[in-house]
């Protein structure tokens, strides 16, 4: 960088993305009356929570953050959620699965049965409960055909159904966050990053990540392809063997569907290499709900899913 090199070209991608964020997440909180944050605990959340706070730097968030919890979680991740929002001071939400479950909303899979897409239904209640009319999610487009399919601002009807056939034009990043009674939004801040973008983030900010996205010995079964971690809610079938492995996460979930990668890389630094020269994106390699049809996470959006 020379003397003469303008202020425009000081600014890199990351900066882009990080302003454009910021002014999404701004435009949304100014337009709609009663927002919420949805926080799991991992990468993506973690840095839209990190961009939530800079855009309202010194105040408070003028919403509440929510977790959607299935009751199967990596132990590591609500360590990690809890410890986030008592260092930050704001105001938690916990949207269990099992209350839906004992209500008699969403059918037990059983022990060991996935229940991602019981979140659906714990989703929605817990939306028309608080009446959100806007829920900000970490999801991104490089992540599934179907979530590449999303606007930013993605409208849900009063049922929280989703059609990706009838969504509003985002013309010039110009947004229209309106909605009539009984309907909400989705808002995705991070639509435009990717993996390796977020990486590359956490890292110049310094943002804290649960210990599982880093290289670390855990015992694992292989399972439809994927390294499960033996849990309460995992353990051995007849035929499978657990081993003692190097591995680390890529994204986290219900743990009963999330498989780990086997892995050395233990620093931010190692990890940006291994993401730069994968060429699969961490649900598809990862998330066993993503993998009973094509149209998997389609489907599910459109009942409502985040």
């Amino acid at each position: 960088m020379t003397a003469t090199t303008t202020a425009a070209e000081r600014i890199d991608h990351l900066d882009l993305l990080e302003s454009h964020a910021i002014f999404i997440i701004r435009e949304v909180a100014a337009e709609c009356e009663r927002p919420v944050l949805l926080f799991s605990g991992g990468k993506d959340s973690a840095v839209l929570l990190h961009l939530a706070v800079k855009a309202f730097a010194p105040s408070k968030l003028p919403f509440p953050i929510m977790h959607v919890d299935t009751g199967h979680n990596f132990d590591e991740v609500i360590a990690f959620r809890d410890s986030v929002i008592e260092s930050l001071g704001e105001r938690l939400i916990v949207a269990k699965v099992q209350d839906s479950i004992d209500a008699g909303r969403v059918v037990d899979p059983g022990p060991d049965g996935m229940r991602n897409r019981l979140q659906t239904v714990t989703l929605l209640d817990a939306i028309t409960e608080n009446r959100f009319d806007a829920a900000f999610g970490g999801a991104r487009r490089d992540e599934d055909k179907a979530r590449a399919k999303e606007r930013v601002l993605s409208f849900r009807n009063s049922f929280g159904e989703w059609d990706p056939r009838r969504q509003r034009p985002e013309l010039w990043q110009l947004y229209q966050g309106k909605v009539s009674g009984g309907e909400h939004l989705r808002c995705f801040p991070l639509s435009d990053w990717t993996e390796l973008d977020i990486w590359q983030y956490i890292e110049r900010e310094g943002i804290e990540l649960p210990s599982i996205y880093y290289a670390h010995t855990r015992d694992v079964i292989q399972r439809d392809g994927m390294l499960l971690s033996l849990s309460d809610w995992v353990k051995p079938r007849p035929g499978e063997v657990s081993k003692n492995e190097t591995v680390r996460f890529r994204t986290v979930g219900d743990a009963t569907c999330t498989g780990a990668v086997l892995s050395g890389a233990d620093t931010i630094d190692q990890i940006i290499v291994e993401t730069a020269s994968s060429r699969i994106s961490e649900r598809g390699a990862t998330r066993a709900d993503d993998r009973f049809s094509e149209t998997a996470m389609e489907d599910r959006k459109r009942e409502g899913y985040f």
